[in-house]
């Protein structure tokens, strides 16, 4: 998977379901590993803001993604929006 970058949390959820989709799981079968809920993992990748960045960081560690944080390209958010 190339790099992709995310400005908010519903491009975040969307590289996370492509990453899930890409490692041949199941939002259950996600969950089950990282001891969530398939409820969690949809609400995850749904881009809901609400949740706990320990979710997230299980959630990249089970499909061996990793967050970098950068400073931000002069791209606009149409530019990154039709990445996805």
């Amino acid at each position: 998977m190339s790099d992709q970058i995310a400005r908010n949390e519903k491009q975040l959820g969307a590289i996370l379901r492509r990453a899930r989709k890409q490692a041949g799981l199941t939002q259950g079968a996600l969950a089950d590993h990282i001891h969530l809920r398939q409820a969690t993992v949809s609400r995850l990748e749904a881009g809901e803001p609400a949740l706990q960045l320990r979710t997230l960081m299980a959630a990249l560690s089970a499909l061996d993604l990793e967050l970098v944080v950068r400073p931000r390209s002069k791209a606009s958010a149409a530019d990154i929006e039709e990445m996805f």
